[in-house]
């Protein structure tokens, strides 16, 4: 298999670097209100739960189907105008906006579910084009740096979309549930969202542009030969026996650090409101409140995450990109399960700043690590199949954290995130077992 190829790219500058990283702004301003917000929203509207997770699967399942077929698609997709990837940036925006408009307003269960798999969806059209836009732009000298860009922005927008229901509420905003409804900080808080996922994509895909196939003869070849839905069908899931070593060695790192991160975004908010806020009536101002204050902890390792971003590059320029991520997971993991020990909202926002640490490595280090093992023709698929890794142990998550949860812990979901921190510990442990090639050294970032 051909790696990335040996000619070194233009070298971006950080203005370049921002201008093609900002759509993450927007997507992350969607996903922060998504993973903060849906399990109190489905509590609202009457779930049980033991069935949270089930929910969830929504999200994870819908990863599945689209990652790795958008990833091909826009591998063999080329307009003067519009590029290879920036066309599903601005599709997956105007969906995404949509889907957040409609949201808070779900007035049943059943439709809470359906808009989630439309915004996942929708969300994930834009989301792994980009993660390819870095290997497709940058010098692997610079792609460490071009995916802590992104982290950097990840952070921001989870910093502010975290703390807009609270935001609200200080501005005599109603944030209680009158009728079943879920409360007016919630659907404000999402409607701003659908507007910033738009406006924030909208603007990478006019800043940017991209660089055209270098050989455009034979990319037109390749690309007639795929609009055969049997080559299409084949090369989607053939992919799998054609992963790199690195990636098999990453995708064990990946399952366990996500079954972590489902654990906390899903029971996190019931965790508090039990442990803390001493109650599991989701209809009550207490558990309204404890939604509020999980805003405020999701915001602190959002901006923990921004900040760390940009220093992690330096001590991975200073060990390796591995032992920065196996620290991190290691730090994320112990603050994980120490939630276990706090009782006072307040100290809840220190094993925050350790989540925050572990959450920016995940955002980059993977995948730095991952795009020097990649052929460049096929960038977008593999960063799509590599999503598979991400959404499995999301689907085994739901399929047991649920009856675990129940029946193992009786219902004290803040034993599910001392699950959770072991489970990041494990990560830890597996990626030193990774194979990094690392990035030829030229001018510092």
């Amino acid at each position: 298999m051909d790696m990335q190829s040996t000619v070194l790219k233009p070298r971006l500058s950080f203005w370049q670097l921002w201008n093609m990283s900002f759509g993450f702004f927007g997507i992350q301003f969607g996903f922060a209100l998504q993973n903060a917000n849906t399990s109190r929203i489905f509590a609202t509207l009457g779930a049980d739960t033991e069935n949270f997770s089930l929910y969830w699967l929504a999200a994870p399942v819908t990863g599945l189907l689209i990652q790795p077929i958008v990833g091909y698609l826009s591998d063999n997709t080329w307009h003067p105008k519009w590029g290879r990837r920036r066309p599903f940036f601005f599709i997956g925006a105007v969906l995404a906006a949509m889907a957040l408009f409609l949201m808070p307003n779900s007035t049943a269960l059943w439709m809470a579910v359906a808009v989630l798999w439309m915004m996942d969806a929708a969300i994930n059209v834009s989301m792994e084009p980009f993660r390819a836009f870095v290997g497709d732009k940058l010098d692997p000298s610079q792609q460490t740096a071009g995916y802590a860009m992104q982290t950097f922005f990840i952070g921001c927008g989870a910093v502010i979309a975290s703390l807009l229901p609270t935001f609200f509420e200080s501005m005599g905003v109603s944030n209680a549930v009158i009728g079943g409804v879920i409360p007016d900080t919630v659907r404000y808080s999402f409607y701003v969202g659908g507007l910033v996922f738009f406006l924030a994509v909208t603007w990478t895909v006019v800043s940017a542009d991209e660089l055209p196939p270098p050989d455009m003869e034979a990319f037109n070849k390749e690309r007639a030969a795929s609009r055969s839905v049997g080559v299409a069908i084949a090369e989607i899931f053939g992919g799998f026996s054609k992963m790199p070593r690195t990636m098999v060695q990453l995708a064990f790192v990946q399952f366990f650090t996500w079954i972590a991160l489902f654990a906390m975004w899903i029971y996190t908010g019931t965790a508090i409101a039990d442990s803390v806020y001493g109650t599991t009536d989701a209809q009550s101002s207490a558990y309204q409140d404890a939604g509020n204050w999980v805003g405020i902890m999701f915001a602190v390792y959002s901006g923990v995450s921004a900040l760390a971003a940009f220093i992690l590059p330096v001590f991975a320029r200073m060990t390796s990109r591995k032992v920065v991520h196996a620290t991190c997971l290691t730090i994320g993991g112990l603050s994980l399960a120490s939630v276990f020990l706090i009782t006072d909202k307040n100290m809840l926002v220190v094993p925050m700043i350790g989540i925050g640490i572990a959450w920016a490595s995940i955002l980059t280090m993977p995948y730095a690590i991952l795009a020097g093992s990649l052929p460049a023709k096929r960038m977008g698929y593999f960063m799509g199949l590599f999503n598979f890794f991400v959404v499995i142990p999301q689907i085994v998550s739901g399929l047991l954290l649920g009856f675990v949860t129940k029946h193992l812990f009786d219902g004290h979901a803040v034993l599910t995130l001392v699950l959770g921190g072991g489970c990041m510990l494990i990560a830890a442990l597996l990626t030193l077992l990774v194979t990094d090639k690392a990035a030829p050294v030229r001018a510092a970032v």
